[in-house]
């Protein structure tokens, strides 16, 4: 069995005695119970190392952005019934263009240096294309769903969601664009279950994210 294929493990979290107990069944009983937020984020460094590389800009931001979102237990907990699990890592899943206009989903696995990430998810993703409608092939329900929107510099997002107990965090990022300093800066959306994560969790992810895009180096392994 591949790495790619192999099942997660989660534990389940006892919510009951946890300091967010009262946020977690307030959050919850909201019919909107989300938080999301959009912030500019430096990719200069990132872009000039994929130029050097050369390697993709798309799958080495994904890499990062996954790696970011792994370090912050909240973005991994996910509800399920009346319990609340905890999954040791999470793959991606994003959209690709199929050959027949459509679109599929591809989920990439990215526990591994840069250069591993990069050839295995551009095989995972030709055989995305191959596929025909919209069938994960994970548990969905460990997933990070990401997206982007890369004809638009945008300032805010407002992404689509079942509601209820869904609580696969998303990620979205728009176009880069040269600001007056020469640098290029990047709109990038989180949204998460507000039952599961706060705003700290939030400015965490966008710490970790900063720094890999700043030091992608040390995506290399």
């Amino acid at each position: 069995m591949s790495h790619q294929s192999q099942p997660i493990p989660c534990r389940v979290v006892d919510i009951a005695a946890s300091p967010r107990h009262s946020h977690f069944a307030y959050f919850r009983s909201l019919p909107y119970p989300y938080t999301g937020v959009t912030v500019n984020v430096d990719v200069t460094a990132l872009a000039d190392f994929c130029r050097r590389t050369p390697c993709s800009f798309y799958l080495a931001f994904i890499h990062a952005a996954a790696l970011a979102a792994d370090r912050i237990p909240e973005l991994r907990r996910r509800i399920r019934g009346d319990q609340v699990v905890e999954y040791a890592e999470c793959p991606t899943s994003h959209t690709e263009a199929a050959e027949d206009g459509t679109y599929t989903y591809c989920t990439l696995r990215h526990h591994m240096p840069l250069a591993d990430y990069l050839r295995t998810a551009g095989e995972a993703r030709e055989a995305a294309r191959h596929q025909r409608g919209l069938v994960e092939d994970e548990d969905v329900e460990s997933m990070y769903f990401v997206s982007t929107l890369p004809w638009l510099h945008y300032t805010a997002l407002v992404q689509p969601v079942a509601c209820g107990d869904e609580s696969n965090p998303r990620i979205t990022w728009g176009r880069y664009e040269e600001d007056a300093a020469g640098c290029l800066i990047m709109p990038v959306s989180l949204l998460v279950h507000h039952a599961l994560a706060d705003g700290v969790h939030m400015a965490a992810f966008y710490e970790g994210l900063t720094g890999f895009v700043q030091h992608p180096e040390t995506m290399q392994g």
